[in-house]
């Protein structure tokens, strides 16, 4: 039996990772919405977080491996939108560099035409990415959404939210459209969240975009 991750934002890093290309397949705003909507999806399935009027709030009092949970409760209610986009960025560094420190990948810099700085990730162990992926496979085909794993169950809602195409491409995401709508909500308010966010900042930068084309 193939070891995985024990979080879900380090797991759904490793799904966003395409093994043919050998490489990422999400970055920027778009894998780091995903993962911090994995962080806050955790602590949903684990009852350390709940909701209240629409809005996270602490429950159960127990670990919080990523602090969101710590930020959440020295906030005033916030929306969910607002706690998948806090921190972002930084956040894809923050699991990536634990996926490095417990040896899952290896981060390599590199320069495109001997010019251009880029991190270059691989994946250590490929067996890994193929058992998560079979893992969320199986929660889109297989058995009553009741009976499926929530941290499987997570998975397909997250890269559904997300469009990750190393695991739902767009004809698989509209294939199993209502299957992916039970297993989203299973999973809590964070994977909507996180895609109506990815949404906005793309539209926000097809309006950018337009103004100054129009300028």
């Amino acid at each position: 039996m193939v070891e995985v991750p024990d979080t879900l934002p380090a797991r759904m890093y490793l799904l966003a990772y395409d093994l043919r290309k050998q490489k990422l397949t999400a970055r920027g705003p778009q894998l780091g919405y995903v993962l911090r909507a994995a962080a806050l999806t955790e602590l949903f399935l684990d009852g350390r977080l709940e909701e209240r009027r629409g809005r996270p709030v602490p429950g159960t009092p127990g670990e919080d491996p990523y602090g969101v949970l710590a930020q959440i409760s020295a906030s005033r209610p916030r929306s969910w939108q607002h706690w998948v986009r806090k921190d972002s960025r930084a956040f894809v560094r923050t699991v990536r560099d634990e996926l490095v420190r417990d040896g899952w990948i290896r981060v390599r810099g590199r320069r495109r035409l001997g010019l251009f700085p880029y991190e270059e990730v691989t994946v250590r162990d490929p067996r890994v990415v193929k058992d998560l992926w079979g893992g969320a496979s199986s929660a889109l085909r297989g058995r009553p959404v009741a009976h499926v794993n929530s941290y499987d169950a997570a998975a397909v809602a997250l890269a559904a939210a997300g469009e990750l195409k190393s695991v739902l491409p767009g004809p698989e995401r509209r294939r199993h459209k209502q299957r992916i709508k039970e297993l989203t909500a299973r999973s809590g308010p964070a994977p909507v969240a996180a895609r109506k966010a990815l949404r906005s900042q793309r539209a926000a930068m097809a309006s950018g975009a337009a103004s100054g084309s129009g300028s």
